[in-house]
């Protein structure tokens, strides 16, 4: 050994915690024999990306970082090159983004998890720096984990319970074939499928017993990984399923989130089912899913729920209320974090479980927020129901915490409650990815609160994926607001999420 201090040393990026961490983890590695490591990071899509490692080359990596290349920043969805990386500045006026460069990627060691479908393989979530030790622009949980640092400046933590809905359906053919593969831009044919269960039984006991041998799967490969289960629900589409989890701390909430996806789809292609986050496939039948997010703040101190009232009247604290008024004030400019897709905006109909304006109320699954507990209630939080399945974790939760604490800040008031919250006064989230896009463009907090830098790339990232849509519904002549899914919607979202 040279004794020269190794990049996470040199640039101070880990405290003893982690330092105890990663020493568990080289215990564990030569205790259990492992003999690969799944390097995992998220994309700016929330697509889970990894390299695997062999354990000698990853327990130098959590030494010293891994190098990975930074072009997974630079596709969309389909894998098209959305910026010209190979002219000065990476098309994105950045000099240290010049020729798709690589970044050493720092292994975070309290995410190391063994997976249980894949004996001898080990899973580990990792954070991205430039190679002078400089936070990754582009890295969505980085961003996070600096607007959780600001929420902590002021004593406050933020807690995540997530409903998340999916599909699950049983793979219909034996092999691939090549209408399966696409190119650069255009993805392939997705595998065909069919129903797993025949749908529209709200909690149907025997139609969840169709899928039971594959919740059996799930249930434990969740419980190996602890990502904090708590039911497995079929719900209203053929084969939707919703699973929710227990609350935990927001940056963890959104790792096991990348985690579970990927569990779900890895567990149940595995066992001949495919599983996709998609939020409305274009299936005869199919129901349009979503993301529930539920969010409180608490003392870092003590604990203390800091949106339970104090008063028997009260539904919410005043900060709680604060809370509320950001997330109503800022929904429309907040709106793409939490629904990324073309598809996704199918979800925001009246009288459709989800919402189409900025509206709240307590207990009301038809409003955007849902507020839930009260007084002695150490259990009170908001449920937005703005989401959808196939958001970046990272990003829809830092929308979450930053146009909150946005709310607190200004010390805004929500306004009344809507008990009939489809016909309410109130501004109309987003019709389109285009729209929502051009919301965020116009805002000042997220310019102001993650920098132009970041924003002008995410708006053209999405308007590539908008583009081309809007170019393949010219080719075919679909209209682009019909009610049902397009074939280019099913290409492009149906398999990758």
């Amino acid at each position: 050994m040279s004794g020269r201090p190794t990049f996470i040393d040199k640039h101070g990026l880990w405290d003893d915690e982690q330092r105890r961490q990663a020493a568990e983890v080289k215990r564990r590695l030569k205790a259990e024999k492992f003999r690969y490591v799944r390097l995992a990071w998220a994309d700016t899509h929330g697509y889970a990306r990894a390299k695997t490692l062999t354990v000698p080359a990853f327990v130098s990596a959590l030494q010293s970082g891994y190098n990975i290349g930074v072009a997974t920043t630079t596709l969309d969805g389909a894998g098209a090159r959305v910026f010209a990386s190979f002219t000065r500045g990476g098309g994105m006026g950045l000099n240290e983004m010049t020729g798709s460069p690589n970044l050493t990627a720092v292994a975070d060691p309290k995410t190391f998890r063994a997976l249980p479908w894949a004996p001898g393989v080990a899973w580990i979530l990792c954070d991205e720096y430039f190679n002078d030790g400089k936070p990754f622009h582009f890295a969505p949980r980085q961003l996070l984990r600096k607007t959780l640092k600001k929420l902590a400046a002021r004593g406050c933590d933020s807690i995540v319970g997530t409903e998340i809905e999916w599909y699950l359906l049983r793979v219909a053919e034996e092999h691939l074939s090549d209408d399966n593969i696409g190119a650069p831009g255009t993805r392939g044919r997705p595998i065909k499928t069919w129903p797993a269960e025949p749908g529209y039984h709200y909690h149907s006991e025997s139609n969840m017993d169709l899928m039971q041998p594959v919740f059996d799967a799930l249930g434990d490969a969740y419980e190996t990984l602890g990502l904090g289960l708590r039911s497995i629900e079929n719900e209203w589409g053929p084969g939707q399923v919703e699973c929710t989890f227990a609350p935990c701390a927001a940056l963890e909430a959104a790792d096991n989130v990348v985690l579970f996806r990927t569990a779900t789809r890895q567990v149940c292609r595995r066992l001949g089912y495919f599983a996709t986050f998609m939020c409305r496939p274009a299936l005869k039948g199919y129901y349009a899913s979503g993301w529930h997010l539920h969010q409180s703040l608490i003392d870092a101190s003590s604990g203390r729920n800091l949106f339970m009232p104090q008063k028997s009247d009260e539904m919410l604290s005043p900060l709680g209320r604060s809370y509320l008024a950001g997330l109503l004030h800022y929904a429309t400019i907040s709106t793409v974090f939490a629904v990324p897709t073309i598809n996704g905006y199918r979800r925001f109909k009246p009288n459709s479980l989800a919402p189409d304006r900025a509206a709240w109320a307590y207990d009301n699954r038809g409003a955007m927020i849902r507020v839930l507990g009260g007084f002695d209630d150490p259990a009170t939080r908001l449920e937005n129901r703005m989401g959808e399945p196939a958001a970046n974790p990272y990003l829809y939760i830092l929308s979450q915490v930053m146009t909150g604490l946005a709310g607190i800040e200004a010390e805004l008031q929500p306004p009344p409650p809507n008990d009939e919250p489809y016909v309410a006064e109130r501004p109309m989230l987003p019709k389109s990815l285009p729209e929502a896009l051009d919301a965020l463009n116009n805002g000042s907090l997220f310019r102001r609160e993650l920098g132009d830098t970041f924003i002008d790339y995410f708006i053209k990232l999405k308007r590539t994926e908008a583009e081309r849509h809007q170019h393949a519904i010219e080719l075919t002549g679909t209209p682009l607001q019909g009610d049902e899914p397009t074939a280019w919607e099913q290409n492009e979202y149906f398999d990758f999420f």
